[in-house]
């Protein structure tokens, strides 16, 4: 399949991280020392979440990240190779790897806490040699736990027709020239409240029409186990996606999980409530198992679910 196109069905551009994860009884409040389990260690970040994620699904998926010269970094690079993803733009050095600190409670929130490292070192000269890569993508795919200016350089070489998805997390204040090639811009509530701030609204259908005012193309906000609601120039408010019912254990990566493959659909041809019904069941079955990377199901899981 890889010798009959050239390019890639997905590319994401974004951050590789180590995540550090013990399970708690509750999440400590400030001042205070819970105990937890043992400390496991998995690969992550969302870069590096989505790319795993749409290569399991059989996405034909490169990475452009960046890791240290280290344990973890090679950590993150076996596992994007297990799972079938291009590696050739993951650029190693220049920083430590990047580390997330997550705690989990037994309702599977959870609680995280980033240390850029080399995700923070990805910058728009590197943007800038992997205009190959870009172009040759169906699609581009990006975050924000790399630096705005970075993803401010892909909108740039994206090629014109080129289609990019956007989930601003950490969420920060976009530029209009970032904000005009998004289709779809992907938010959860917390995101959407942040970009739009005290008028936000309640409900997700305000949500959605607040954000495309703002000018992207098309809108996902994403519900947790209420599913996704979907908003563009043909969906008017919104149409609702609704999720399978499963019983969450994890919650780590699903967001990722989901932003992936309504990429990777997308970039098959589907429609926006195409690609959003498929990777509504894509994330619910991510929730099912620990971990984020390790919980990613391929594409005969969800079509077995």
């Amino acid at each position: 399949m890889q010798e009959q196109h050239a390019g890639h069905d997905l590319l994401v551009v974004g951050s590789a991280n180590a995540d550090l994860v013990i399970s708690v009884a509750r999440r400590p409040a400030a001042g205070e020392t819970v105990l937890g389990s043992d400390l496991a260690v998995h690969p992550g970040g969302k870069g590096g979440n989505q790319a795993v994620a749409a290569a399991r699904l059989g996405a034909r998926t490169a990475l452009l990240a960046r890791v240290g010269d280290d344990a973890h970094g090679r950590l993150l690079l076996d596992a994007q190779r297990r799972a079938g993803t291009d590696t050739a733009g993951v650029l190693v050095g220049g920083a430590p790897t990047g580390v997330a600190l997550i705690t989990v409670d037994p309702s599977g929130d959870n609680s995280i806490v980033v240390s850029p490292g080399a995700n923070a070192r990805l910058t728009p000269a590197d943007v800038r040699a992997a205009e190959a890569l870009v172009a040759g993508a169906r699609v581009v795919s990006t975050q924000l736990e790399i630096p705005l200016e970075t993803v401010t350089e892909l909108v740039r070489t994206l090629p014109a027709g080129g289609r990019l998805v956007l989930n601003p997390s950490p969420p920060a204040p976009l530029p209009a020239e970032v904000l005009a090639v998004c289709d779809p811009l992907v938010v959860n509530e917390h995101e959407a409240r942040f970009i739009l701030g005290d008028g936000a609204g309640e409900t997700p259908e305000e949500w959605a029409r607040g954000l495309l005012a703002l000018g992207p193309r098309s809108v996902v906000v994403t519900l947790g186990a209420a599913g996704a609601l979907v908003a563009g120039p043909l969906d008017g408010v919104g149409v609702r996606v609704a999720s399978p019912r499963v019983e969450a254990v994890d919650t780590t990566g699903a967001g990722d999980a989901f932003t992936a493959a309504l990429a990777w659909r997308l970039g098959l041809g589907e429609s926006l409530v195409e690609a959003a019904r498929y990777a509504v069941r894509v994330g619910a079955a991510a929730v099912t198992r620990p971990g984020a990377q390790d919980s990613y199901p391929t594409a005969e899981e969800v079509a077995a679910r």
